[in-house]
């Protein structure tokens, strides 16, 4: 085999490679944050590619034809698209909780940063969103994303696809992470039942005081009560379904 011919399978397999990782880059939480650029996310992925590339069942790839090598690519760029889109899904439930949490107890907020690409993001959902990300790297929960990634090769081999089982498993990425976030805000929707059954009664009782006025304050505080409570279960709820969903790759 002549060397540029050798160069040119290595560099392929190596493209091929970097197709998957850079498109899990685009959305994986920790990694694919809107905060970090994208040519930081890309040139980082590339660098992971290279280094992962003699441990993945890729090997060099000697295609004849360019054209051959764009389906493969394709392939791989929506394989790696589907594993950072459904970690992603799976990581918005803080999103989901921080806006319910936010809503109800009177701590939302509309000029909030939109840190978890979440467009009804409050100023809850953009915490939770950072702790969560701080937490992946706290716990060293990017070397579980790192060995899914590899892992990722033996459940979907190299230019093959599977639209079914990738469209059942984001629909239970997507129930999971309903599910987790509603049970974390769970509490809170008690509070906010009872603390307005609350103020009817003594709005009934005392027609002449300012209820909303005298409430407010009551909600505020019970609101970041509970919250304080409940944050460290939602946070390792939420974190503990996504290292799951990375340990299987499947709900």
């Amino acid at each position: 085999m002549e060397l540029s011919t050798f160069l040119t399978s290595q560099i392929l397999g190596s493209f091929a490679v970097f197709a998957r990782i850079g498109g899990i880059f685009l959305f994986m939480p920790g990694f694919g944050e809107s905060a970090i650029p994208v040519r930081h996310r890309l040139a980082l992925a590339l660098v992971l590619s290279i280094a992962l590339a003699p441990a993945l069942p890729v090997g060099p790839l000697d295609i004849a034809a360019p054209g051959a090598l764009l389906p493969v690519l394709a392939l791989e760029l929506t394989l790696g698209l589907w594993f950072g889109l459904t970690g992603r899904i799976v990581m918005s439930a803080l999103d989901f909780a921080g806006y319910q949490i936010g809503m109800i107890s009177g701590l939302a907020n509309a000029l909030s940063p939109n840190v978890g690409a979440f467009e009804g993001a409050t100023l809850l959902a953009s915490a939770l969103m950072l702790a969560g990300t701080a937490l992946i790297f706290a716990i060293d929960l990017h070397h579980v994303i790192i060995g899914a990634m590899v892992m990722s090769y033996e459940v979907f081999p190299l230019g093959r696809l599977m639209p079914g089982d990738m469209a059942e498993q984001m629909i239970g990425a997507a129930k999971a992470s309903f599910y987790v976030g509603l049970s974390v805000v769970a509490p809170f929707y008690v509070l906010s039942v009872v603390l307005q059954v609350g103020l009817g009664l003594a709005n009934r009782l005392m027609p002449t005081l300012p209820v909303f006025f005298v409430g407010m304050p009551v909600l505020l505080g019970a609101g970041l009560l509970v919250t304080a409570v409940a944050v460290p279960s939602l946070l390792s709820g939420v974190v503990g379904a996504l290292a799951d969903w990375l340990g299987m790759l499947r709900f």
